[in-house]
Formats: structure tokens, C-alpha cells, sequence
């Protein structure tokens, strides 16, 4: 979780989003599972994502499920 923070507080601080493909990079990494289960983990995430999150990110709508 202490990684999560740190991504939050990053992003925050005025950075624009890496983009899906590298959040699921790292995520691959950081949890070592392969990049199909870190795209499946990284939706599930974005479909919980909550309505402020939405409309500061409106491409988190296009996830489908």
C-alpha cells in the first residue's frame, strides 16, 4: 500500500496519468503476476474507481463490466 500512496501523492502533485498500459506494467512488476492478470486486476480497480475519480478521469467510464 506504502506504494499506492506514493502513486497518489505523485499524481496529485500536478503529473498527468502514465496511461493504462504502464499502470498495468507496473503493476505486473510490483506484484509479480504476468500483464494479462495485472490488466484484469487494473479493470477491476477502475470500475471501483469512485464518481470524483470519474470526472477527473473520464476515460475510467470506457471500462467496460
Amino acid at each position: 500500500m506504502a506504494n499506492a500512496a506514493k502513486a497518489r501523492k505523485a499524481r496529485s502533485a500536478g503529473g498527468k496519468h502514465p496511461g493504462f498500459k504502464a499502470v498495468q506494467t507496473g503493476i505486473a512488476k510490483r506484484m509479480g503476476v504476468s500483464k494479462e492478470r495485472a490488466g484484469a486486476i487494473l479493470a477491476s480497480r477502475t470500475r471501483k474507481a469512485s464518481a470524483a475519480a470519474k470526472r477527473r478521469n473520464p476515460r475510467l467510464k470506457r471500462v467496460k463490466g
